[in-house]
């Protein structure tokens, strides 16, 4: 059973990649501030402590290796796990790796009695709109994300926020201008779902986030000049090393459509989900006398 409330000042620690960081909700002076500090400031009456550890382009390692201890050294009461997709924009990515990295995490943090606030979120391939044939691979590994996420988010009774799909994901408006980073709009969507969450089990206790923007939307050129300066710049950091790889990809996908046998495709990232998590059971099963 949840506490009805937390004790104490809340301290609310965020870790994870671009999103969390808040990337697409500037705030001036080239800082942002995103979902996550918004939705501290509906955590409780009083003022909270909130630390955003989250850094941009961080994969599943990097929040184990480097924002994991510092976050527990605050003694949080509540943390933010929201990652994933950078993984899967890298021609390194391992399901396996993935889930023995975030179930590393989950634990380690439900352990020190922290509630664990975790999502799940839309593919890059379909945020971007690219052809099939290159989407259709980034899909099936943020599926495979996603499976993992929501398994592990069970096992340590987490508060889960289904975000990969919904009216939201399809809303222009609640994007920034590179398509994969929610603007304001959208971090305040975010923000308002997570503290729907929270307050359903008497965990959030102050105001929920406005829904309607504090800033002016960027315009479209302000938004276009953003985009072929910095914004190519983070596109192109993160998929340098995947291209070649999701080229071949791409070839392998359109010589299975051919052959009528994609759903082999499928069957094997399915496979290899299960594997993963089946991987993580035999691992927490004590050895043997």
């Amino acid at each position: 059973m949840r506490p009805p409330r937390f004790e104490g000042p809340v301290r609310f620690v965020a870790l994870g990649d671009s999103l969390t960081e808040g990337v697409g909700d500037p705030v001036g002076d080239g800082a942002w501030r995103g979902w996550a500090a918004l939705l501290a400031d509906g955590l409780a009456e009083e003022p909270v402590g909130f630390t955003n550890l989250a850094v941009s382009g961080s994969q599943t390692r990097d929040v184990l290796e480097r924002q994991m201890s510092a976050a527990l050294e605050l003694k949080p009461h509540l943390v933010s796990v929201v990652i994933g997709v950078n993984d899967t924009l890298r021609c390194t990515f391992d399901i396996q790796a993935v889930a023995a990295r975030l179930d590393e995490v989950y634990a380690a943090c439900t352990e020190q009695g922290a509630v664990l606030l975790t999502a799940c979120l839309p593919d890059p391939g379909a945020m971007l709109g690219l052809p099939g044939a290159l989407a259709n691979p980034l899909a099936r590994r943020q599926r495979a994300v996603n499976t993992v996420v929501h398994a592990l988010s069970e096992r340590y009774d987490a508060l889960h926020l289904h975000a990969c799909e919904g009216d939201w994901i399809t809303d222009r408006a609640l994007w920034s201008a590179d398509r994969l980073h929610p603007g304001e709009r959208g971090h305040r969507q975010l923000a308002l779902r997570f503290h729907a969450l929270l307050a359903e089990h008497g965990l959030a206790t102050g105001p929920a986030p406005s829904p309607e923007p504090e800033f002016p939307a960027p315009t479209r050129a302000a938004s276009l000049r953003w985009l072929a300066t910095a914004g190519t710049g983070w596109v192109a950091r993160r998929c340098t090393d995947l291209l070649p790889q999701l080229l071949t990809l791409a070839a392998d996908e359109l010589r299975h459509r051919a052959s009528g046998t994609s759903a082999r495709l499928d069957l094997r990232a399915s496979a290899a989900v299960s594997a993963a998590l089946a991987a993580l059971s035999v691992a927490d099963q004590p050895e043997a006398a």
